[in-house]
């Protein structure tokens, strides 16, 4: 077999590993309940800050811990902890994206991903970009 040939399907080989390892750590939009049914595996759950319920931080104690809690999109409350500092806007955010897993009853975020308040638009409605936070 010709070398060019041999580098040919090595180069293929490589490429089809790579999108399978994409494919493989793809995470996609759930509820509470799916993260729920499968334990300690990563998922995106998108939702709402609940704002009439408490947030728990405290800077001076422990800067790298947040608790508060979330409605996702079929209005399950949980309480999510976040071992990072508290972002800056997120009170004023639209929507807010977890990225973590169940453990227990709690979700506990990797990192959060915060949708900035369309202060700019005149009434219309625009997609705005998330704000990633964390690690």
């Amino acid at each position: 077999m010709k070398p060019r040939y041999i580098i040919a399907i090595v180069l293929i080989a490589v490429g089809i590993a790579a999108i399978i390892s994409l494919y493989g750590n793809a995470s996609q939009y759930v509820t509470f309940e799916t993260a729920a049914a499968t334990p300690g595996k990563e998922f995106h759950v998108i939702g709402e800050l609940m704002k009439d319920s408490s947030m728990k931080y405290d800077p001076e104690t422990d800067p790298n811990h947040l608790e508060f809690y979330l409605a996702d999109s079929t209005h399950e409350v949980k309480k999510v902890i976040f071992h990072s500092p508290k972002p800056a806007d997120l009170e004023r955010s639209e929507k807010v994206v977890i990225i973590g897993k169940m453990e227990g009853d709690d979700f506990q975020a990797s990192s959060i991903l915060l949708k900035c308040p369309s202060k700019y638009n005149d009434g219309t409605l625009e997609e705005s970009e998330y704000k990633a936070v964390g690690s």
